[in-house]
């Protein structure tokens, strides 16, 4: 075995067993360690003991066993489902990440056998410098490689109607402010790292953290010029909110109490739009489904149908109301999916009347190439422009 200290025996006569190497049940041949104890297929002698996986920033460990102090029992970051610590399993030593063997192991071309483990793993390149620092250790003052000026952490007042321009999604705290000019960064978006392998792209290549580009997120295909990750191979482009969706773990929700989990594979009907999805965030408490598009959708958007912000809404208790319609396209709505509505004015409208077509652009940014010789702003059309020259 390359991932044991000890030899192990063959044993002879053919008994079912629960694989210590694995976490699998098997019945036929194993090969047992006795000095520890333990019980194996004889494809999981060969396991390798580091490995480096799309599914997580870190080198993973394998390990037959946790000792129940060291480790608490968690849910695989692929599958959800919880990893029984008594048998072996692949784990982050960093973060407390931890996988199903047959999880982690499943596509041969998500993961890459460490050879050499005296090898120094390389540390995760940061895109922030700290600059400053409170107390508690919290970054105060940042310099951000995609920003010209310096970063200060929130609270900035009259900050909070604009978005984010890492993820282009409206600003919540915690974020970063720059005080002499108008960007503003989450500050989840801005700690993400230069380079990051993601498990849902197919390159082996990693992917880049770039900026100020329109292009169309391979996942979501909604098109935006903020930040995205870009393929060094084949310069598929990502954008942050696929890429922080995306991202193995538990997820919150404004409009559900409990954590989301994303399933590649799920049958089932999206609590926001109604629509029958295929994959979708799931909660393991209750039957709450959203889709990606519906996950990501703003919490709070401008529309030139009302002076204030209009608030993403789950359900409709206007029990007055015999007809629900939108105030936008003046269609039919209904009451039980996802809408946005203004509370002072009473206006109600479907999510993409809202929204339209191109929700996550920044305006007042330049755009070159295409089919113009000049640098084009991008501007919110009113109806005195002329119609495009294109379509």
């Amino acid at each position: 075995s390359t991932n044991h200290e000890h030899s192990f025996t063959l044993l002879l006569r053919q008994v079912p067993f629960t694989c210590d190497g694995c976490g699998t049940e098997g019945n036929h041949v194993a090969y047992t360690c006795c000095t520890c104890n333990i019980i194996i297929h004889k494809n999981c002698i060969s396991l390798p003991r580091i490995i480096k996986s799309k599914w997580h920033d870190h080198r993973l460990l394998h390990t037959y066993f946790h000792h129940i102090e060291d480790f608490r029992v968690l849910n695989c970051l692929i599958c959800h489902d919880e990893v029984n610590t008594e048998h072996g399993s692949y784990y982050c030593s960093k973060c407390n990440g931890i996988f199903h063997v047959k999880c982690v192991m499943k596509d041969k071309d998500s993961y890459e056998i460490v050879e050499n483990e005296d090898e120094i793993e390389m540390p995760i390149e940061s895109s922030i410098i700290i600059i400053e620092s409170n107390d508690a250790g919290e970054a105060t003052k940042i310099k951000h490689f995609r920003h010209m000026h310096n970063l200060m952490l929130g609270p900035f007042v009259g900050g909070y109607e604009n978005s984010c321009d890492g993820c282009m999604l409206p600003i919540s705290d915690p974020f970063y402010y720059c005080s002499e000019c108008v960007f503003f960064l989450h500050k989840a978006c801005a700690e993400l790292p230069k380079i990051k392998n993601v498990w849902h792209h197919d390159c082996k290549e990693p992917l880049a953290l770039i900026s100020d580009k329109a292009f169309y997120c391979q996942r979501c295909w909604y098109i935006s010029n903020a930040f995205a990750y870009e393929c060094c191979g084949c310069e598929e482009k990502i954008c942050l909110r696929c890429v922080i969706a995306f991202t193995p773990g538990a997820r919150t929700c404004l409009k559900h109490e409990h954590p989301l989990f994303y399933y590649t594979k799920h049958n089932g009907k999206c609590n926001a739009c109604g629509t029958i999805t295929q994959a979708a965030f799931c909660c393991k408490d209750c039957n709450f489904v959203l889709h990606l598009e519906c996950f990501s959708l703003p919490i709070t958007a401008r529309h030139k149908c009302d002076e204030h912000l209009l608030s993403l809404t789950d359900h409709d208790d206007n029990s007055y109301s015999e007809h629900h319609h939108c105030d936008i396209c003046e269609e039919s709505r209904d009451p039980n999916r996802w809408f946005y509505n203004c509370s002072t004015c009473d206006t109600s409208a479907h999510v993409y009347c809202v929204l339209e077509q191109y929700p996550f652009l920044k305006l007042r940014s330049i755009h070159e190439g295409n089919y113009h010789p000049h640098p084009l702003t991008i501007v919110k059309k009113n109806y005195y422009y002329p119609d495009c020259d294109e379509c």
